[in-house]
């Protein structure tokens, strides 16, 4: 099930760069090849109001960005065949107990299939809620910055729904907790 999950996935991704390019998004629309560096393959969305979007969670309800207006949240895109994700997800679900006060909220938008992200999101006692999709969340990450699809990805966007930080890769705490600090 996960294989075809991620050929899905895959499928997805490549039809979401062909469909970018026929549709003449600027700047983007073209499939990076592995030597490029990580930082040419996101936009920097810093100082710019977070898209919306409509994805389901894992039980089948509908969570929107706008869910989340008017509180500060950090959006993680991850998939349960990627180790770096698996890694910080425990850090992820400390995290939003840590920053309670502060009204974060963390929310996993998984690009696998729901039955198999709930299961994992179980299985770690993740306490955050986790949306899931195939095309629909390679689309989601494109909006938010991610033109390679690589995970992990994660963004910061602050209570007036203005995006303060990006991030291509593994996350240090250290480093997210500068990020949400500033916040405050």
């Amino acid at each position: 099930m996960a294989a075809v999950a991620l050929m899905a996935a895959t499928g997805g991704y490549f039809a979401a760069m062909v469909l970018s390019s026929q549709a003449g998004s600027a700047g983007s629309a073209r499939i990076q090849p592995p030597g490029d560096a990580l930082p040419a393959q996101t936009d920097d969305m810093r100082g710019q109001r977070r898209p919306d979007f409509t994805l389901a969670d894992t039980h089948g309800s509908h969570w929107s960005a706008t869910d989340l207006n008017g509180r500060p949240w950090l959006v993680n895109f991850w998939a349960t065949w990627c180790a770096p994700c698996v890694e910080e997800m425990p850090m992820l679900s400390r995290l939003q107990q840590d920053y309670e006060e502060l009204g974060l909220r963390v929310v996993g938008i998984a690009l696998d299939d729901p039955d198999d992200a709930r299961e994992f999101a179980d299985s770690l006692s993740i306490d955050y809620p986790v949306l899931v999709g195939l095309t629909d969340v390679v689309l989601v990450g494109r909006k938010y910055g991610n033109r390679s699809g690589m995970l992990p990805y994660t963004v910061l966007v602050d209570a007036e729904g203005i995006i303060r930080w990006t991030h291509l890769g593994a996350l240090d705490r250290e480093n997210l907790d500068q990020q949400i600090d500033l916040l405050k």
